[in-house]
């Protein structure tokens, strides 16, 4: 009886040890800790640029951080190596690949040994942790980001096997080092099918070193850092924005009012295929839109040869912006401006005629007059619209940098790069134009609206 008791004593101490320990051990992992991410990042010291961090009395940092979104599954060195996050020449001393439920790091021995790091202690996994979750969020720049509920698993082997899927750190392929993700049969285990698939997220990589000689630059204050992002932005795309707005609505006001007084004297017949023709932009895509256009305008037409050879090319330059958001912004100026001539009394435009007015006193004195409230409308909406061309842009004229990239086009590509406080703002600058063009739409339809009630009440 007194054996049975002992050795169930025994037994529960195991259990209670095993429960406790902060090294666990799994297939092809030399040394593994696991544990929930849900560490303190309050007390880590991040750098200005998110690519450093320490914590105080921590004996290592990390410094050189950097995060890779998305890796490549193509064949490399005309062999399949996996799912492979390229990380180049540089010596990266602490590494991890993120999937939906995991984050598996590799450690350097010998750059841990000099930092100061063991696997062994569980402080170092919780510091260490702390770090890079600060660092990986101050990276994410608005994507996927590891988590809280992910397991942790830290090893110091290059190779280690998960559920019968590899993960790979600093394999040299071809000259290069990439971390991989494969199968144990060598699939591709990124495929749902695949009986070990996993979801790769995304992977990060830095250097493990000494506290002192990680370079923390301390945060700059909200005004500072908003200070320093003025000052260094590129506000080349506002410029060219407004100049080809601006230029654009020109030939919108004039063209839209043509368009209209040539469709109000037209038959019933032709004023609807007309009619088809002006509207037929504002129905298609805009990137149909640029298409159509860059197939009339290209070179390999004789329009778009003429242009060239007189030296007015009209793709890719910033005439090619100015034509883009014409042709799309054009319907709202003369869907306005029809609906405008269409409420004119007809009999005060005829008695003016047998007054003997032409028909360009009757326009300008008479009709474009009365019609000016919707004439404004259309003019701002259609400004707007060209101010927020996308498409249609990019088709056309491309993306150069201070010549074609406007607005709309820096916001795509700032995001594409991972530059998401430049696409932010810009953003908010679109949406601040965008306020300030339906406050004055309002504003003026209720001035108009005093206005005609005062005028019958007179």
């Amino acid at each position: 009886m007194r054996r049975r008791g002992f050795a169930i004593a025994i037994m529960l101490v195991l259990i209670a040890c095993l429960s406790i320990a902060p090294l666990a051990w799994a297939d092809g992992f030399a040394a593994v800790s696991t544990t929930k991410a849900n560490a303190p990042t309050d007390k880590v010291s991040l750098s200005a640029a998110n690519d450093a961090a320490l914590i105080d009395g921590c004996s290592f940092a990390v410094n050189e951080f950097e995060r890779a979104s998305k890796g490549s599954n193509r064949n490399i060195a005309d062999a399949y190596h996996g799912y492979a996050y390229y990380i180049g020449s540089k010596a990266s001393t602490v590494m991890y690949i993120v999937t939906s439920d995991s984050v598996i790091v590799y450690l350097d021995p010998d750059a841990a040994q000099k930092a100061g790091f063991s696997l062994s202690s569980q402080d170092d996994l919780a510091n260490l942790q702390s770090i890079l979750i600060s660092l990986d969020t101050g990276a994410g720049g608005g994507n996927a980001l590891i988590s809280p509920d992910a397991k942790w698993l830290f090893t110091q082997d290059k190779s280690n096997e998960v559920d019968g899927v590899l993960y790979q750190f600093a394999q040299e392929i071809d000259g290069s080092s990439y971390n991989c993700v494969i199968g144990v049969d060598g699939s591709d285990v990124t495929q749902s099918e695949n009986a070990h698939h996993v979801d790769v997220s995304f992977a990060c990589f830095g250097g493990l070193v000494p506290a002192a000689d990680a370079q923390i630059v301390a945060q700059p204050s909200w005004f500072e850092s908003t200070g320093q992002f003025l000052s260094t932005l590129d506000w080349s795309p506002l410029i060219v924005t407004l100049k080809t707005s601006l230029t654009a609505i020109v030939f919108i006001f004039v063209l839209g009012l043509a368009a209209a007084y040539f469709c109000l004297h037209r038959s019933s017949r032709v004023r609807d295929i007309f009619d088809t023709i002006f509207t037929i932009p504002m129905v298609l895509p805009p990137t149909v839109c640029g298409f159509l256009l860059l197939l009339a305008c290209g070179s390999n037409t004789a329009f778009g040869k003429f242009f060239i050879d007189i030296g007015f090319p009209l793709i890719f330059s910033w005439q090619a912006t100015v034509i883009a958001a014409v042709i799309v912004a054009f319907p709202l100026m003369y869907r306005n401006a029809l609906g405008a001539f269409d409420n004119l009394d007809s009999n005060m435009l005829d008695a003016a005629r047998t007054l003997g007015w032409s028909e360009a006193r009757i326009f300008f004195k008479i009709m474009l007059p009365l019609s000016w409230s919707s004439i404004a409308a259309g003019t701002v909406l259609a400004f707007a619209r060209a101010l927020g061309e996308f498409g249609a842009t990019l088709f056309l004229a491309g993306n150069y940098l201070g010549i074609t990239r406007t607005i709309p086009i820096a916001i795509y590509f700032e995001w594409m790069n991972g530059n998401t406080d430049i696409a932010i703002f810009w953003t908010i600058v679109i949406l601040i134009f965008s306020f300030i063009v339906i406050l004055f739409i309002n504003l003026w339809s209720q001035h108009t609206t005093r206005y005609r009630k005062g005028a019958v009440e007179e």
